[in-house]
């Protein structure tokens, strides 16, 4: 796989982007931000009218700080936008989509338990259409991450996943999983551009996705421009913090953590977002932290641990 010019810098930024385990909690501590930002969001900014704001001010907010690595990369870019807009539409919104369309559907048990199987539909994929091995110690790795979050979701109650019935929000989860697969999947041919340039372009994609589903499934524009006025204090820090840090800073660490270990190995850290959505709900919604909280933190980073020793003995 090429490497993007963004290994040649020099610096801490540098040292910080061959960090892939770094990276990638890091990535997940956003994201899970993000779903804490999701419930603040509730009665302050409409999630379609979020998802436009999100992707229109990450690209704005890029845009500056790219025109010497547009320029470059341009040629790619013109060649690969197909490529460039699937990654936007698919892994950007599609997936942040569904989980919204899905919260008034599921339970936030249902919707926290089935995102780990995006790990699953990602080795699944990588063995059915590249045949990726899977060592037996990334399979335990695995299993221990799932019993984490599961502990997670039940509020330490496993035995309480048999009564969880499989509707139409969990549908739209388990689809918007897969979506997110697909993309992780797919960033194994990503062009050799900057991360600024693909940031622009997937960005962009993404912006184009927003409009098109605010446009099918918001209300249309008018909706658009009507509930912008509506938009509360809370919600406009909430539109810009999943501009900055989930929409820039974490897909740009997540796609440099697929591209150095590798998207089975860098999916698995996706198990660690209830963990971090768990303990900002502690710190910002003022809920209790519980033993089971503890457990299931443990689980996960053992699970994680596990799952790399047995993929770095397999490159040995």
């Amino acid at each position: 796989m090429t490497k993007p010019p963004i290994t040649q810098s020099r610096g801490i930024s540098a040292r910080l982007l061959d960090r892939p385990y770094l990276l990638l909690v890091l990535t997940t501590m956003f994201w899970g931000g993000n779903v804490i930002a999701g419930k603040l969001a509730v009665g302050h900014i409409d999630p379609f009218t979020l998802t436009v704001l999100r992707w229109g001010g990450a690209l704005l907010l890029i845009l500056p700080f790219a025109r010497t690595s547009l320029k470059r990369d341009w040629p790619v870019i013109r060649s690969r936008w197909p490529l460039y807009l699937f990654y936007g539409a698919v892994g950007y919104v599609t997936f942040n989509i569904l989980v919204y369309m899905a919260s008034y559907h599921a339970s936030g048990i249902n919707i926290a338990l089935e995102q780990v199987t995006i790990n699953l539909f990602v080795m699944l994929a990588n063995f059915a259409l590249f045949r990726t091995r899977v060592r037996p110690l990334q399979i335990l790795g695995a299993v221990l991450t799932i019993l984490g979050v599961l502990v997670t979701a039940t509020h330490g109650e496993v035995g309480r996943i048999l009564a969880l019935d499989i509707g139409f929000g969990d549908s739209l989860v388990l689809l918007a999983c897969a979506a997110y697969a697909a993309y992780s999947v797919s960033l194994r041919y990503k062009p050799p551009t900057g991360w600024i340039s693909f940031l622009v372009a997937t960005c962009s994609g993404a912006f184009v996705a927003a409009i098109a589903y605010q446009i099918g499934l918001g209300g249309g524009m008018g909706a658009l421009f009507a509930a912008l006025p509506a938009v509360t204090p809370q919600g406009w820090l909430i539109a810009l913090y999943t501009m900055v840090l989930p929409s820039i800073v974490s897909q740009m660490f997540y796609v440099r953590g697929v591209e150095l270990i590798g998207a089975n190995r860098a999916s698995l850290f996706i198990n660690l977002i209830p963990i971090f959505a768990a303990t900002f709900a502690v710190l910002v919604l003022g809920e209790r932290l519980e033993l089971y909280h503890m457990a299931a933190a443990a689980l996960v980073i053992v699970g994680i641990a596990l799952a790399e020793w047995g993929a770095l003995r397999a490159l040995r």
